[in-house]
């Protein structure tokens, strides 16, 4: 059953990947498995068949293993293979009858060793294992005068082990294999591999051994090669045996005669140009040139005949031969225009040859020298002809005419590439780069935002190359310092701004970023133009910021070039908000950017106080500016975005005030006082709970309470309730003080008075005419113990008690007038010289 299942799971597998089901490698496992099952169903003494399977599965498995590249898998079912064959041929010879069934079974036998011994080889090869592999071959080449057959295999078998080691550059093994495939294809014609299989046998030993040792392994390198062309003439071994011999260093005679061979025979145009250049390439200048002048008459009706003028064009200029270049070039123009024009092919490459001189000339400042190269390529081009690269030479022309302050020959050549290339990034540079040298602002800005649009065009063609896409910033980084270089600053600005909107590299965005901010503060600094600037700078920093925020994911960018940028940008933010202080918005934009670069910066103390500061004047900006809105909406807007200033300042505080003694810090007390204002000009019903923690600190200052009541009645807020406790709260601060501050105490209790005592107001309740003339009282008794309580607030309270007494005799509560007109009587009495006035 087990030999049975193995057998189905073995033809299934062949099934299988004859309709592509599984692959060799899933055949291999397979296999291994099937061949593994066969084996454990063996016994002592197998029938026939059953080794006869072994073997076959056995080979099979093997040589699966060795074509996915796990030979070392291969050899043990290799050996078992070996052995299963011996064990047949013993079992055969127990069976045969005579002399003739012995050599039927040993040929039988033979065959199958053959194959085994080819496939060890195999194994032996890929595992590095050269003496085995050789041993393995030697018995094989041994057994070819029985299975003369088999010789077409082993010879190339060896050659593809030659093959194999050429490319692992073992030239020595390589040789050995490559000599055996020979000697092998020769040992039986009948069944050899072919004469051309015997030549390119030659040619890839000829090889070997050039790139092995050519100066020690000359002799051999050039027999292979002889013998080769002896098997079959083939150009590849004429232009073997040329290198051979130049790497050799032979005479120009032996070269000579080297060529002289190959001439006989039709060999294409493509492959003399290719041995004359062999030739030029290695000095040979006399022979290749000759051999050069040569080809013509062996092509006299190929159209092709100019790619000969260019390769002798091309190697008259390596060996800095100009003039005599030029004059084959002028023949060339000539023939262009007289019916001798050149294929597109060879067209394209003289303009190639054309453009390299002329930009080697430019690289040497040959500016003149240059120009005549690009002439030469320019007679070439009709007049009127609209075409991309005849774009390109203009503009090439264009740059060497502005290095010759030729500025009007520059004009109409970039004119000329306008009319070619209209949409074109570099031309729109090359009218860039002459507004700037006629110092027109007005065209180089222009100029720059027609850069910049193509710049994003470039940059969304999804199958440009990368390369192409850099083209944009490329050249809006070379805009930019042009016009730094010709001192035009509002040029370079322009072009900044669209360089940082392209730049891919963290580090080249912040040095293009920061190099816009130095400009527009230096032109803010000298032109007073801020207005225009704010806008610009505000967009640079939020470029800034926004690329920080992305810069995680960039490898290049590491943690501390993030710190050090932000560093920069928060500090440079900060002094901006300083310096637009007449500009409340802006002033507030960029104290909140200085706080979000911030974010990126470690949390230290300073950056923590830079952080708390920054909300903190948001905060007062947008309370200040809330103000001075008419519109509630607008109000409410501010006074929403303070509070919520406000909010992120409490938890850095929170956190700052860990690291260090703050008691002196008026932080508190600020928070406190905006989040206040804030609350009560938005009504918010939770601000009685704000003020009821207020009420439990002892350590709350006089001001703080003065300034907390004067914002409870500010309009749009309106609490004269906690106006009132604030103000009370104050007093009783006031009365505690060692020495009393009269004039502090005066005004405080001038606002008590004034909102618990509305002028105009006659019927008031007994409660409230009692708290107030217990103020009076107060009052009294400071006046009564200081000679510096103001004279005016004297005078004031005088006049209040005494209008309260009047407004109260008509409505008849008479003793109540007597009351309050007696107090201001007393009052009276405190006044110095105004007393004589009012007595």
């Amino acid at each position: 059953q087990v030999e049975e299942c193995a057998v189905n799971l073995w033809n299934w597998t062949v099934t299988k990947h004859i309709g592509s089901v599984i692959n060799d490698e899933q055949r291999a496992k397979l296999r291994f498995v099937a061949c593994k099952m066969v084996s454990l169903c063996e016994g002592s003494d197998p029938p026939e068949g059953m080794i006869r399977r072994q073997i076959l599965m056995s080979m099979k498995t093997g040589k699966g293993w060795i074509d996915i590249g796990k030979a070392d898998l291969a050899d043990g079912f290799l050996e078992i293979a070996m052995n299963s064959i011996e064990k047949l041929y013993a079992k055969l010879l127990k069976g045969s009858d005579g002399e003739a069934d012995i050599h039927v079974h040993k040929a039988d036998v033979e065959k199958s060793i053959f194959k085994v011994l080819s496939y060890k080889a195999e194994s032996a090869v890929a595992q590095g294992d050269f003496q085995k592999a050789v041993t393995c071959v030697q018995r094989c080449k041994d057994m070819l005068m029985k299975l003369p057959k088999e010789t077409c295999y082993l010879s190339i078998l060896c050659y593809n082990f030659g093959v194999e080691t050429y490319e692992q550059k073992k030239y020595e093994q390589s040789s050995f294999w490559l000599s055996q495939s020979y000697e092998i294809g020769k040992m039986d014609m009948k069944y050899s591999v072919g004469k051309e299989m015997q030549a390119k046998v030659l040619r890839l030993l000829a090889t070997a051994y050039f790139e092995w040792d050519c100066n020690l392994h000359l002799d051999k390198a050039l027999k292979a090669i002889n013998l080769a062309n002896q098997e079959n003439l083939h150009p590849a071994a004429f232009f073997l045996k040329l290198k051979i011999l130049l790497k050799s260093g032979a005479s120009d005679e032996d070269i000579n005669s080297a060529v002289a061979e190959f001439l006989h025979h039709e060999m294409t145009l493509d492959f003399c140009l290719n041995t004359a250049k062999l030739l030029l390439e290695h000095g040979r200048e006399s022979v290749g040139f000759d051999f050069l002048k040569s080809v013509p008459e062996q092509f006299p009706s190929s159209p092709d005949l100019g790619k000969i003028t260019l390769l002798h064009i091309e190697f008259l200029l390596q060996n800095k031969r100009e003039l005599l270049a030029k004059q084959k070039i002028e023949e060339i123009i000539i023939g262009h225009y007289t019916g001798k024009q050149l294929l597109p092919e060879a067209l394209n490459k003289l303009h190639i040859i054309l453009w390299d001189r002329a930009a080697k000339h430019y690289e040497a400042k040959s500016y003149s020298e240059a120009l005549h190269w690009y002439n030469y390529s320019i007679s070439f081009y009709t007049p009127g002809q609209i075409d991309q690269n005849l774009a390109k030479l203009q503009r090439n022309m264009a740059s060497c005419y502005l290095h010759l302050k030729q500025v009007d020959k520059a004009k109409e050549a970039v004119k000329e590439a306008e009319r070619c290339d209209p949409n074109s990034i570099f031309t729109k540079f090359s009218v860039y780069k002459i507004a700037v040298m006629e110092k027109d602002n007005d065209k180089a800005v222009e100029a720059v935002i027609e850069m910049g649009k193509l710049a994003e065009k470039l940059s969304q063609c999804e199958d440009k190359l990368r390369a192409e896409e850099n083209t944009g910033t490329n050249l809006l980084s070379l805009a930019a310092q042009i016009a730094l270089e010709n001192e035009q600053q509002v040029v370079a600005i322009k072009a900044l701004e669209y360089l940082s909107e392209h730049l891919q590299d963290c580090q080249q965005l912040f040095a293009a970023l920061k190099c816009l901010v130095r400009l527009m503060l230096s032109k803010v600094m000298a032109e007073n133009e801020e207005k225009n600037i704010i806008p610009v700078l505000n967009n640079t920093f939020s470029a800034a910021h926004k690329r920080l925020a992305a810069s995680f994911t960039e490898e290049k960018f590491t943690g501390d070039m993030r710190i050090l940028e932000a560093h920069w940008f928060r500090k440079v933010a900060w002094n901006l908000a300083v310096q637009f202080s007449s500009y409340p918005e802006k002033m507030r934009d960029f104290f909140l950017l200085s706080f979000k670069l911030s974010q990126f910066c470690p949390s230290d103390k300073a950056v923590l106080i830079a952080q708390r500061t920054c909300l903190l004047m948001a905060a007062a900006v947008d309370l200040e500016m809330g103000r001075q809105q008419v519109t509630p909406s607008k109000q409410a807007e501010l006074f929403t975005q303070a509070l919520q200033h406000l909010q992120t300042c409490k938890e850095i505080w929170k956190v700052l005030k860990l690291t260090g003694d703050f008691a002196k810090d008026p932080t508190d007390t600020l928070l406190l006082l905006y989040e206040f204002e804030a609350r009560s000009k938005l009504n918010d019903p939770t601000l009685h709970n704000l003020m009821e923690s207020v009420w439990e600190q002892p350590q709350t200052e006089v001001k703080t309470l003065e300034i907390i009541a004067s914002l409870a009645m500010e309009s749009p807020a309106r609490y004269p309730v906690l106006c009132k406790k604030a103000l009370k709260s104050a007093l009783n601060l006031y009365r505690k003080q060692p020495v009393i501050d009269a004039m502090k105490f005066s005004k405080c209790l001038h606002s008590l008075i004034n909102l618990s005592l509305p002028t105009g107001l006659t019927d008031l309740d007994a409660c409230v005419l009692q708290e107030v003339w217990d103020y009076f009282e107060d009052a009294l008794k400071v006046v009564s113990s200081t000679d510096a309580y103001p004279e005016t607030e004297i005078l004031w309270l005088m006049t209040r008690a005494w209008n309260t007494g009047i407004f109260q005799y008509t409505i008849g509560k008479y003793k109540e007038a007597e009351q309050w007109c007696g107090l201001g009587m007393r009052l009276l009495n405190q006044l110095g010289s105004l007393k004589k006035s009012y007595e």
